[in-house]
C-alpha cells in the first residue's frame, strides 16, 4: 500500500489541534516530515509514530493494586 501523505491542516484535524501547533512540531523537529517543493507533508506512519511515542499507559487504581477490587 502506498504511503499516504497528509497536509498540515489534515494532521491538525486528526490531532484535534491547530495548524500552528503542527507547524511548531515541524519547526522543532518533533515530528518527521517531507518537503515537496514549497509544501510540507507528514506521512500517516509518522503521525501514528508521534502519537504512539506520546501515549502514556494507564495505571491501575490504588484499590486494584492492593487487592480490593470491585
Amino acid at each position: 500500500m502506498p504511503t499516504q501523505y497528509l497536509t498540515v491542516a489534515k494532521v491538525a484535524e486528526r490531532l484535534g489541534t491547530t495548524e500552528r501547533f503542527v507547524r511548531r512540531l515541524i519547526s522543532e523537529r518533533r515530528i518527521a516530515f517531507v518537503k515537496m517543493g514549497a509544501h510540507v507533508r507528514i506521512s500517516a506512519t509518522s503521525l501514528d509514530a508521534y502519537i504512539a511515542a506520546g501515549t502514556v499507559p494507564a495505571v491501575r487504581s490504588r484499590r486494584d493494586r492492593h487487592g480490593g477490587g470491585v
